[in-house]
């Protein structure tokens, strides 16, 4: 189990082999990208950034230490994927804890697929009442998405594919490469 190195264009995880498709510098200047806009409409606000663990916490900490601005962040812990498919069931693993009143709340998300575990945590956190509610992405794969999502901040946009890498894991693993692979089929 894990995975293995088959030189720095192919690896295998777990039983699948995965190609290299994003590298890390074309990551970083999304994530850039995403960090100049956010602060372009917040700056004149303290936003709180949420992260969904575990997939975004790399991109939340690359973005973070990007953002020009004063910021605060959170994390949440939302689980749907068994494998390479998703469940179609959000599960909540750690909550919300803090106070989101009034305050301008941007949701870093790794990925956005079919688009039911942002959904339903849009729907969730609206009850708080935040002034602000936006999504932010580093990967979006427009062809998978079923619910009227539009995220307001984009990095990368992708085909279907399964993918692992910069947070991304196949159970529980590749989340720690720093470029993104595409699974072999």
């Amino acid at each position: 189990m894990g995975y293995t190195a088959e030189g720095k264009e192919k690896i295998k995880v777990n039983d699948r082999y995965f190609t290299k498709y994003i590298d890390s510098d074309e990551i970083q200047k999304a994530v850039q990208k995403v960090s100049d806009e956010i602060y372009a409409d917040f700056k004149d606000e303290i936003p709180l950034f949420l992260c969904i663990l575990n997939g975004s916490f790399m991109f939340s900490s690359d973005l973070m230490k990007a953002y020009d601005g004063v910021c605060e962040i959170s994390f949440i812990r939302l689980s749907s994927y068994k494998g390479t498919q998703t469940t179609e069931e959000v599960k909540t693993l750690l909550g919300l804890s803090d106070d989101i009143k009034g305050r301008a709340v941007i949701i870093l998300e790794d990925i956005i697929d079919s688009g039911i575990t942002i959904n339903h945590l849009l729907e969730d956190l609206q009850k708080y009442e935040p002034a602000h509610l936006k999504v932010a992405t580093l990967l979006l794969k427009p062809d998978a998405v079923r619910t009227e999502i539009k995220p307001d901040y984009i990095g990368i946009e992708i085909p279907k594919d399964f993918i692992v890498g910069y947070g991304l894991d196949y159970d529980g693993f590749g989340r720690n490469l720093s470029d993104i692979y595409k699974i072999l089929d």
